[in-house]
């Protein structure tokens, strides 16, 4: 007898609600071990993006003087707390899809266990990938604060803007875990997707920056609208354009829902190739 995941959308969420406790233990040991075996420790994850906030600074103060056209920002370090507010966004975005074409492989002891819920495995990389983001993020306020002695009360909704964000990375890393397991190369090709999407989004320059007829390519990229609507709520404290954010939280759950479909209706292969 063939046995059937489910599939719907409901079973999606309920999946991870079911397994919430499992998934909280992986990403822990996930997250820890990443610095297992270093003299820092945990403590490497608030150095790394407080170094990177620093160099940023440095070169775009001193290296390369540059202001955000349009905003009337002045301080040396805006430039730099602005480029890392896209920076969080992309990388939260590109450190799980990135590892989602390798998260089945990596874990071949759990697809011998018909018990052992597959389904969780792009979980455990968004809650590693969200810890760090929220790493980050205490690094940026807490710069942004420094700079300019006060944070717009409109950042306490950034965990809002970032919803649409997870569901839709989630449903890429479904997609991608299941389909890396049959096509190897997949993970060669992220790479390089993620990379290209770092130049398609406004983590560099403001969108209005680009003649009208390139708009279309930035706002081809998942990160455009989130990288825009975040730096509106944490740094500019302005409201989100809520009506767009509405239609992307549709999408995003249409697109969780294909790429969980898609690893559902796909697994049952998985122990014969692995």
């Amino acid at each position: 007898m063939i046995r059937r995941y489910p599939a719907s959308i409901l079973s999606l969420f309920s999946s991870f609600w079911a397994h919430r406790q499992l998934v909280w233990q992986l990403t822990k040991r996930d997250v820890i071990g990443r610095y297992r075996g270093s003299l820092l420790g945990i403590a490497w994850s608030f150095f790394n993006p407080i170094l990177m906030l620093g160099v940023y600074t440095f070169v775009f103060s001193v290296v390369f003087p540059s202001r955000w056209t349009g905003e009337g920002q002045s301080s040396k370090v805006d430039f730099a707390i602005i480029l890392f507010s896209g920076m969080i966004v992309h990388g939260l975005f590109s450190e799980c899809v990135n590892r989602a074409p390798g998260l089945v492989l990596a874990n071949t002891n759990y697809v011998k266990r018909v018990v052992f819920p597959l389904e969780i495995l792009p979980w455990v990389a968004m809650g590693s990938a969200l810890f760090h983001a929220m790493v980050s993020l205490i690094v940026l306020v807490s710069a942004f604060f420094l700079s300019n002695r006060y944070v717009p009360w409109t950042a306490l909704l950034f965990p809002l803007i970032i919803a649409p964000l997870v569901l839709v990375t989630m449903g890429l890393a479904w997609f991608l875990a299941a389909t890396g397991v049959f096509v190897r190369d997949i993970g060669q090709t992220t790479a390089v997707i993620t990379s290209v999407l770092l130049f398609l989004s406004p983590v560099f320059f403001p969108s209005s920056n680009l003649p009208q007829k390139y708009k279309v390519l930035m706002w081809i990229s998942p990160l455009t609208f989130i990288i825009e609507q975040g730096r509106n709520v944490l740094i500019w404290g302005a409201l989100p354009d809520w009506s767009g954010w509405t239609i992307y939280c549709v999408v995003s759950v249409l697109v969780a829902w294909l790429g969980f479909w898609w690893f559902q209706r796909t697994r049952r292969g998985f122990a014969d190739v692995v």
